[in-house]
């Protein structure tokens, strides 16, 4: 059974920061490519940034670049996001999945809905 389970959102200052945790189980963690996604209320859910398997290249979203860090270790099987210098813009539900591209071109995932609960992050003064 897949489980993705996000924790270590929570209220931060601007300019402040914070380490987001996902643990996958489940599936085999350590072959896939995973992102991290957000979403606010009314909006659709958008990648962030993602990683490649091995953890060897990773890729950002403008809005991020130079302030988050997408990180993963394969013999814990869980997935991290270091977020540096917030913007209240940040503010959203985070979450952790496979990256786009499994999402839609492998048939488990294509098929299937395994999203986590997300984890609340809030940057406000």
């Amino acid at each position: 059974q897949v489980q993705l389970v996000e924790s270590g959102g929570g209220l931060v200052q601007p300019g402040g920061s914070l380490t987001l945790s996902c643990s996958a189980s489940g599936f085999g963690f350590s072959g896939l490519g995973m992102a991290w996604y957000r979403q606010v209320p009314g909006k659709q859910r958008d990648v962030v940034a993602h990683i490649t398997a091995d953890g060897g290249h990773s890729t950002y979203v403008v809005p991020v670049r130079g302030r988050f860090n997408i990180s993963r270790d394969n013999e814990k099987n869980t997935l991290y996001l270091q977020m540096n210098s917030l913007k209240p813009e940040d503010t959203a539900i985070y979450y952790c999945y496979v990256d786009p591209v499994t999402r839609w071109t492998n048939q488990q995932w294509r098929e299937s809905n395994f999203w986590g609960q997300g984890t609340q992050v809030t940057v406000s003064s």
